[in-house]
């Protein structure tokens, strides 16, 4: 059976990234917030981020490539899009559904340490 893949998985994160960050900035949030959350969820570095974000990886690549998906990651509960991220059984869109949600809870003020699971 061809399962075909969801057009997101092949969507280039640098694509999105300026919609995480132009909703935080919305909010009063900052794109420094924005990276802190990202590297924070995926253990990229701020500098290969920036790389990521320059070569256009996508989706798939960017969380399939991560140094070390932040384990805390499974305490990101709630409902994006319609859909309660904690029920994703798909990986790589439950990664980009946990990102999603962060980065509403950004966006809609809650303080950084809350946001980290710290």
């Amino acid at each position: 059976m061809n399962m075909t893949k969801h057009r997101i998985y092949t969507t280039s994160f640098a694509s999105v990234y300026p919609h995480y960050v132009a909703k935080a900035e919305r909010k009063d949030r900052t794109k420094a917030e924005v990276d802190e959350i990202i590297r924070w969820l995926t253990g990229y570095s701020q500098k290969e981020l920036e790389a990521l974000l320059e070569t256009k990886t996508d989706f798939e690549t960017f969380f399939g490539k991560a140094p070390r998906m932040n384990p805390s990651r499974s305490l990101v509960k709630g409902v994006v899009c319609g859909v309660r991220v904690e029920e994703i059984q798909e990986p790589v869109m439950r990664e980009i559904r946990c990102l999603d949600k962060l980065i509403d809870e950004l966006s809609n003020g809650k303080a950084m340490e809350k946001i980290l699971r710290k």
